[in-house]
């Protein structure tokens, strides 16, 4: 039965550790499996579109998400990497860890990455807008980064858009 695990917030420490690589034995383990199915029930309760293990206090290379379109489907990504970044935009963005702000980030619009999915099959998951933009921030969480380290204009939600931005990210673990 998976469970909903403390989704933790901007000064714990382990969200400011780089994330262990995970041992590629260590997949098949079911408490490794119960913490993946853990990670999901977490980030569909919260409701969100991602969900990095140091957010759950476990210092593991790994996160799971579900951008909820058409062409993506659910993924677990393990020791994941980037493959290939394209063109840098600005976006706002917000995070459960550092929940009721938004900022404006620099992300790439287009990234691939490849990793090991739950059976520790190697994947490659390429995408843009949004997807990309997950990506790209929980790897961020797994080498101790939280959006606010690279963000401007840190602020609380002024206009509609921010505010639905807030509470999506509030609501969402990304």
């Amino acid at each position: 039965m998976p469970y909903i695990r403390e989704i933790i917030t901007d000064g714990h420490p382990t969200l400011r550790k780089v994330a262990k690589k995970v041992d590629p034995k260590e997949i098949s383990d079911p408490l490794f499996q119960q913490l993946i199915d853990d990670m999901f029930e977490t980030m569909y309760a919260a409701p969100g579109v991602g969900l990095a293990a140091p957010q759950v206090n476990v210092s593991k290379r790994m996160f799971v998400m579900d951008v909820q379109e058409d062409e993506h489907e659910p993924a677990v990504v393990i020791n994941p990497k980037i493959e290939l970044a394209e063109e840098e935009v600005e976006m706002t963005e917000g995070c459960l860890s550092v929940p009721g702000y938004v900022g404006e980030i620099t992300r790439f619009r287009k990234v691939a990455v490849s990793g090991l999915d739950r059976n520790g099959q190697k994947i490659r998951l390429e995408g843009e807008g949004l997807y990309a933009q997950c990506l790209q921030h929980e790897i961020d969480h797994l080498n101790g980064v939280l959006y606010i380290d690279k963000a401007k204009n840190i602020r609380l939600p002024q206009t509609e858009e921010e505010h639905g931005v807030a509470e999506a990210a509030q609501a969402e673990a990304i």
